[in-house]
């Protein structure tokens, strides 16, 4: 992991701690962005990303919480527990932005 996804752990790990478990999952996206732009880096939230089945275009096919510098992606989650269909969900927006960098953060947990 480069530094931008050294800047990220770092600074979800400092919200979790502030704002502890129990708001919603925007709240914590949006907070995270805003340290993340603090820091110097580009952030996109809740971007469409398209996609091409069968010969059809999808324009919005689903949004990815944070892109960090075109290369990091954030999946936010603020969930009792983790599941399978979480991280398959983040390994698919890897796979069709072509990115190799993918963070799952869930905001719920106690640590």
């Amino acid at each position: 992991m480069d530094d931008v996804g050294a800047i990220v752990v770092d600074e979800a790990i400092a919200i979790h701690r502030l704002l502890r478990p129990g708001l919603l999952e925007i709240v914590y996206e949006t907070v995270l962005a805003g340290r993340l732009e603090a820091r110097g880096l580009k952030v996109a939230r809740q971007l469409a990303v398209p996609l091409m089945v069968g010969g059809h275009h999808f324009e919005t096919a689903f949004r990815v919480d944070i892109l960090v510098d075109d290369r990091v992606v954030l999946e936010i989650k603020a969930v009792e527990q983790l599941g399978k269909a979480h991280a398959r969900q983040l390994l698919t927006y890897l796979r069709i932005l072509q990115q190799p960098v993918g963070l799952l953060h869930n905001f719920r947990a106690r640590r």
